[in-house]
């Protein structure tokens, strides 16, 4: 017997303005569940201000304070926490324990491709934020533009509510499309993506030496993306002697968006279970992380080199939680956004939202885009190719993109 469905996640509104929207989680535990949870509440465009962990080893209670958006759809929200959710109906244990890195499950891949008759400013930006609406998410893109000005867009996307087989759902989908581009938009379809159709999107599985030697470096750099010293405070430090049972990290850093997020998704590919834990973002923008942990074995984390190492790729996930650049391509300017990928198969989300948004900021037009996946250091890595308007990227230099792009990514705008 279990608890009742409608307790499992409880969304409580802010009572005032400018309070945070409070949501509590109470299930069944997994390796990896606070990640999870994170990653959705990141990807609803949701920032984490406090949050509370705490588990017995079969039963976990999670609270966390967010700031929301006058849009949140907060009933979608809570359906799509209750889908991370180990089962609330069993009790036996059997079930909450499934592979950390458990492949989610595979969804259908659709084509969809729409001729524009005109670019404007802004255009991805726009289509990215439909898709959103509609819970399409993008998993490739490939976008052109055509000597006589017009745009062509393939994106391959999947249907988190699976409907988009029906006509009813592409239908709804197309319409979606009309409304927000106007009459830019010549023709616009969608069609189910076999293998073949697949592998001939995608692109170039080429990135320079000198690119990937510097961006996906796994070292601390010595100074800052954004120019300042390295030495700027992020401190990650283990404790044994707080707790008989457990391994303390704590983690003294900026805040940034996603943090919690980056963090527990470390610790999640590390196989790492957080068995109670305390994050507090305060007004200066500095944050506190207390996280009381244990291995996969149910015992703290004795070895020193084992420390080390978790220490070390802590620090340099939440110093550098994604890796932004912009180098020449022959004569053009190309931006590059890498992003993380889960040892379970999930990247970063809203990453493509919040470089069409930076861009449409700057007033840069795109005019290429390739998405793929990359095993660079051996990791995986979603990387963002973006080939920029030539006439545009001209007029705002090299730095201002990059750190704009850097900002945006990190919530620091």
């Amino acid at each position: 017997m279990g608890i009742l469905r409608e307790d499992v996640v409880v969304i409580s509104p802010a009572e005032k303005a400018g309070d945070p929207t409070v949501i509590s989680v109470n299930c069944p535990d997994k390796t990896g569940l606070g990640c999870d949870l994170c990653r959705i509440v990141l990807h609803f465009g949701l920032s984490i201000a406090r949050g509370d962990f705490s588990t017995d080893g079969k039963w976990c209670y999670i609270v966390l304070w967010v700031d929301g958006k006058t849009n949140t759809r907060w009933d979608l929200l809570e359906k799509r926490l209750l889908e991370v959710c180990p089962s609330y109906f069993s009790t036996s244990g059997i079930d909450y324990y499934r592979p950390v890195n458990q492949q989610p499950k595979q969804l259908d891949v659709y084509l969809l491709k729409f001729w524009c008759s005109c670019v404007r400013k802004g255009l991805l930006h726009d289509i990215t934020l439909v898709l959103f609406d509609l819970e399409l998410t993008i998993k490739r893109v490939k976008v052109s533009t055509t000597p006589d000005g017009k745009v062509m867009d393939l994106f391959f996307i999947t249907d988190t509510r699976e409907l988009l087989h029906t006509k009813e759902r592409q239908g709804e989908t197309i319409l979606h499309f009309k409304t927000a581009l106007g009459d830019i938009l010549e023709s616009c379809e969608i069609e189910s993506a076999g293998e073949e159709i697949t592998a001939c999107s995608q692109g170039t599985s080429f990135l320079p030496s000198a690119i990937t030697e510097d961006m996906f470096s796994l070292e601390l750099p010595a100074r800052h993306p954004g120019g300042l010293l390295a030495s700027d405070p992020i401190s990650v430090t283990v404790d044994n002697s707080l707790s008989p049972s457990h391994t303390l990290i704590q983690i003294l850093c900026q805040d940034h968006k996603g943090l919690i997020y980056d963090s527990m998704r470390t610790l999640k590919d590390y196989n790492i279970q957080v068995s109670y834990g305390r994050f507090f973002a305060n007004r200066r923008g500095g944050c506190e992380l207390d996280l009381f942990i244990v291995q996969a074995d149910g015992k703290k984390i004795i070895d020193r080199n084992k420390q080390n190492a978790l220490c070390s790729r802590l620090r340099m996930e939440l110093f550098r939680p994604l890796r932004v650049a912009v180098v020449s391509r022959g004569p053009d300017t190309e931006l590059l956004v890498a992003n993380p990928v889960e040892l379970s198969g999930r990247g970063r989300p809203l990453v493509f939202h919040d470089i069409t948004l930076a861009l449409k900021n700057l007033n840069i037009q795109i005019f290429s885009v390739e998405i793929g996946r990359h095993m660079i250091c051996d990791r995986e890595w979603e990387v963002y190719r973006i080939l920029l308007d030539e006439g545009d990227s001209h007029h705002v230099s090299r730095n201002m993109i990059e750190e704009g792009v850097r900002k945006l990514l990190m919530g620091w705008e």
